[in-house]
């Protein structure tokens, strides 16, 4: 069963840029590496994290096709394939050949704020496109509306959905979630330090940011909160709390690819609209990171 193997910790992998702001396939090999020697359980390729608004079609499609080459196996890849215009989405998915992907990560609506009704409808339309599962994703800060609990709900009985990345922050919605869908429907968090106690409230893991820094760290955590030992689970939750806190304190993923790049990983560089992180917090982040073993 799929759901069996996105338990745990995904990763949402940032897309690597070279000085000259072209994509840096060798860094984001480099992370790949990182990624799966420290234990996560999954990668999730072209999310916001990715910076997936200012790649073009070309770039995400060398990015996806490499992620998939570059993994050769090792983990599941979960792909992004999200917007505001559900005929766009489709017709994106209807192009992809899927080989290699285990599952589609696909964000509510941002800017036009349907109702939840046009939600509800937008998910069917995706769910009956996608030749693989497809997880739900609410994260109100970025798109402006909020996917209600009693949406999710309903999305959970219809075939081809198989979970949400749920990042609200609401834990009374949470628990409705996780109170009213199917066991099999996987309930992930989107907001990587209420991980562990959404664990508690029987979330099955996360798609993280802050764990493609500290990935060895960041997966252990999330498996000890799965199997119940939460004393040790908060041994390794406390010491990335205030790195995972500035990381995203002037947004994200500038804080992440400074953490990126002091480990040698791959460069800080983003896209405009995005800059780097300022230099106050680069030092910052730089003293939070050599705390951490």
């Amino acid at each position: 069963m799929i759901q069996a193997t996105l338990r745990g910790t995904g990763v949402a992998l940032v897309t690597p840029f070279q000085n000259n702001g072209k994509t840096d396939l060798k860094g984001l090999g480099k992370l790949i590496d990182y990624c799966t020697d420290g234990g996560v359980e999954y990668l999730v390729s072209l999310g916001t994290t990715g910076e997936s608004p200012v790649l073009s079609k070309e770039e995400k499609l060398e990015v996806l096709n490499f992620t998939i080459s570059h993994t050769r196996s090792r983990v599941p890849i979960v792909a992004g394939f999200g917007g505001n215009d559900t005929a766009a989405v489709i017709k994106e998915i209807k192009a992809f050949h899927f080989k290699g992907i285990a599952a589609v990560l696909s964000v509510s609506p941002s800017y036009n704020k349907p109702t939840q009704a046009g939600i509800i409808a937008h998910y069917k339309a995706i769910a009956k496109t996608s030749p693989v599962p497809v997880l739900l994703y609410n994260v109100p800060g970025r798109t402006g509306s909020n996917m209600s609990a009693e949406t999710t709900i309903e999305l959970s009985k219809v075939k081809n959905i198989i979970g949400i990345k749920e990042a609200s922050g609401n834990f009374g919605q949470c628990m409705q979630i996780v109170k009213n869908t199917p066991k099999d429907f996987l309930k992930i968090s989107g907001d990587d330090n209420i991980t562990l106690p959404l664990l508690a409230l029987g979330f099955d893991g996360v798609i993280s940011v802050s764990g493609q820094g500290f990935p060895k760290q960041f997966s252990q955590m999330v498996r000890e909160g799965l199997k119940g030992d939460f004393v040790a689970a908060r041994k390794l939750h406390y010491p990335l709390v205030d790195v995972t806190d500035m990381l995203f304190a002037e947004g994200n993923p500038g804080g992440i690819k400074h953490v990126l790049q002091l480990k040698g990983i791959c460069k800080s560089n983003v896209r405009l609209p995005l800059v780097e992180v300022s230099g106050g917090l680069k030092s910052k982040i730089k003293g939070e990171v050599a705390k951490i073993k």
